[in-house]
């Protein structure tokens, strides 16, 4: 068994032998693993250590270029461009703390919050509570938010190309940058990307169903796959609405399968991903006692838009953020309570103009 090792009490730019923060072909691997070998990561959460238990709401931690900090590269023997990768979760163990933050301008709501809010979250036996969200308890979910392989050198420039198009046509994208970043290597932190958007590698899908049983199935694109992972998640309401879910570092046990030529054989360019079992118990993963709201394409002021799912989605939240407060909950609770535990589903995607999304809030949240 493989297992890299982590100082907790030392952020990844103080560590840098510990990981990196951009993806990048030229990160060296820290092990070697054979295939079927399993591999432990110790990793950060995604403010790479900035938030911790007692920090206030305001201001909120300015991280700049060190999210997502990740551990690894994990050269996995074998791995050949073309190649599908395998990679099988066997385990991934919370740390004890938590947080959940949102503020104004961030997330899929920015205009609904006016103040940063931060929750801190306990995490034992099975739940996280937190004094800023009482009398709510959520359920682990545990998933690695952030995980991934690295790019080739062609696709790491054609990230580059589309993403650099997007901000030229007026759209968001973080460009490569080199301030903050690890490796601290010219080439790397010039070039590298960043880790927050996923791509086709994976990287930062906050998949919540990538729970401990669940396999993920990545195209190699370099020897040897480099895979690293981090930004791993208590729990997450589909979305994340708020911008973060229960954000902490964790221990995750990987093991790696390669099926040769299958990516290339298959033209398999994006990831996949499967779950033999229940990716949670099936009480949270499908309550048995919920109230749900529902979202249409009609703007606040009446425009009827023709199904437009970002705008039936938005408001489907809203309407949640509206019941939470009937129950005597702050709309910054409210958004962190939607981003780390309620889910949305599409309802209908055929009867134009309203096509519509409903968001789940699961009621045994509130059973202390």
């Amino acid at each position: 068994m493989q297992h890299i090792r982590i100082d907790r009490s030392k952020a990844l730019t103080d560590d840098p032998s510990t990981g990196h923060n951009r993806w990048h072909p030229g990160i060296p691997p820290l092990v070697e693993a054979d295939e079927g070998e399993e591999v432990v990561l110790e990793t950060r959460d995604a403010s790479d250590g900035f938030v911790v238990r007692g920090l206030p709401a305001s201001p909120p931690p300015a991280t700049g270029g060190r999210v997502h900090p990740l551990t690894g590269p994990v050269y996995v023997k074998g791995a050949e461009p073309g190649d599908l990768l395998e990679v099988e979760y066997l385990d991934i163990v919370p740390e004890p703390y938590g947080w959940t933050r949102c503020g104004p301008g961030t997330g899929y709501l920015p205009d609904l919050v006016s103040e940063p809010f931060l929750a801190h979250w306990d995490i034992a036996n099975g739940f996280a509570t937190s004094e800023q969200v009482p009398g709510v308890r959520i359920p682990d979910g545990c998933f690695m938010g952030t995980a991934g392989i690295a790019p080739s050198h062609e696709l790491l420039a054609e990230w580059t190309r589309r993403e650099a198009d997007l901000v030229a046509r007026g759209g968001r994208a973080l460009l490569p940058e080199a301030r903050d970043a690890v490796p601290s290597d010219e080439a790397i932190a010039t070039h590298g990307a960043r880790t927050t958007p996923p791509r086709e590698n994976c990287g930062n899908v906050d998949a919540k169903q990538l729970t401990k049983g669940s396999k993920l199935f990545l195209p190699v694109h370099v020897p040897g796959a480099l895979y690293s992972a981090g930004d791993a998640h208590f729990a997450q309401g589909d979305g994340e609405c708020c911008l973060t879910a229960i954000e902490m570092g964790a221990t995750v046990s990987v093991r790696f399968h390669v099926h040769k030529g299958e990516a290339a054989r298959k033209d398999i360019r994006w990831p996949r991903f499967s779950h033999a079992g229940y990716f949670q118990a099936p009480q949270w993963a499908v309550p048995s006692h919920f109230i749900a709201t529902m979202g249409m394409p009609v703007t606040g002021d009446g425009v009827q838009e023709n199904g437009d799912l970002n705008l039936a989605a938005r408001n489907a939240l809203m309407n949640m953020v509206a019941l939470l407060e009937e129950r005597g909950f702050s709309k910054a609770q409210a958004y962190v309570i939607c981003s780390v535990a309620v889910d949305l589903r599409i309802s209908n995607l055929v009867d134009t103009p309203n096509f519509t999304v409903s968001a789940f809030l699961p009621e045994a949240i509130f059973e202390l």
